[in-house]
Order: structure tokens, then C-alpha cells, then sequence
């Protein structure tokens, strides 16, 4: 049995370094997996997920941040834009992650009303962006691109695509593609 989600390689920018690739997710368990492995594929930095209502941003968030050690419940931001969590580090001190959902958003202005250039700031913060096409002309470009597919027979496909940004900052899915 394996301990990573079934998956197919999109391109890859050479042979040691993916800078996307395509999952199929047949399970909640192959999501909490994903989630495992993007903690030490993107630490920090900001990631847009995109996708249908109900195709899984929120349940993947969650996951990740839970992943990230955080103990706590995990609210969907849809009503509040953003949720904070300060995540305890085994090595001392905490990790700041942020999860964005701008679904509702009416203006991008809105975003510099609530200081949401400030989490930018801070170079180990992992910002989480749900909807982030909502404001794409306001946010600085992110690190991750992640779209996720409900498909019919309740599995998901999950494209993965690196950004320049994130390649130009070592990044790399390579390590989805070897397990």
C-alpha cells in the first residue's frame, strides 16, 4: 500500500524538477496526504487555490494547516476573508500561515483596507489564497498554483503548477512525482 496519492506527471521544467504535475485524489485520505507533502514542498510563500464550490479548498487548507501542527479547528474564512493561525514549531517560536478566502470579495481595495499587504511582509508566512482570482490584479503573484477539478465518480484531479516566482525560489514538486 502506498502512502501517496495516485497521480500522472503534466511537465516537468527537466529531469530533476518538476514545475507541475496532475493528482487524482480518489479519497479524503489521498487529500490529507497532499497536504503532508506540501508542508516541506512550499514552507512559505503564498499559494492561490482555485476550484468549483465544494471541490475541496477548504477541506485541502485544512489538512495542510493540521499537517503544519496546528490543533485546533479550522474555520472557513468565506464570510471573515481571512482566518490567522500562529502555529507552534517544534524548534520554538510559530509559524504564521494565513487563509484567505476572497470569494465574497466586492472590491480588491478591500484587501489593503485590512492590511492584507502586511502578511506579505513577513518572508516565513505561508498565505493560503482561496478565490484569489478575485483580486489578481492587487495580490503579488504567488508562489503555487493550485486548481482543483471535482470530477463525476467524486474523485479530484489536482493540478499543481509552480509559478516563476516559486521556481526562481527553489521550489519544487519533484517530490510528489517520487513516491
Amino acid at each position: 500500500m502506498t502512502n501517496v496519492p495516485n497521480f500522472s506527471k503534466v511537465e516537468a521544467s527537466d529531469s530533476t524538477k518538476s514545475d507541475a504535475i496532475q493528482l487524482l485524489l480518489s479519497t479524503e485520505a489521498d487529500t490529507q496526504l497532499l497536504a503532508q507533502q506540501l508542508v516541506t514542498i512550499i514552507p512559505s510563500g503564498s499559494v492561490w487555490l482555485s476550484g468549483d464550490l465544494g471541490a475541496g479548498k477548504t477541506t485541502l487548507t485544512r489538512y495542510w494547516l493540521q499537517a503544519l501542527g496546528h490543533q485546533g479547528s479550522v474555520k472557513s474564512p468565506t464570510y471573515t476573508l481571512v482566518e490567522p493561525y500562529q502555529i507552534a514549531q517544534v524548534a520554538g517560536g510559530s509559524k504564521s500561515v494565513y487563509h484567505a478566502d476572497l470569494y465574497r470579495l466586492q472590491d480588491p481595495e478591500e484587501l489593503s483596507f485590512i492590511g492584507f499587504d502586511e502578511y506579505f511582509n513577513d518572508p516565513n508566512a505561508l498565505i493560503i489564497i482561496e478565490w484569489a482570482s478575485q483580486a489578481d490584479e492587487y495580490l503579488p503573484a504567488p508562489h503555487l498554483f493550485i486548481d482543483i477539478t471535482q470530477l463525476s465518480n467524486h474523485q479530484r484531479q489536482v493540478h499543481l503548477q509552480l509559478s516563476k516566482i516559486g521556481i526562481h525560489a527553489g521550489l519544487s514538486l519533484a517530490t510528489l512525482m517520487s513516491n
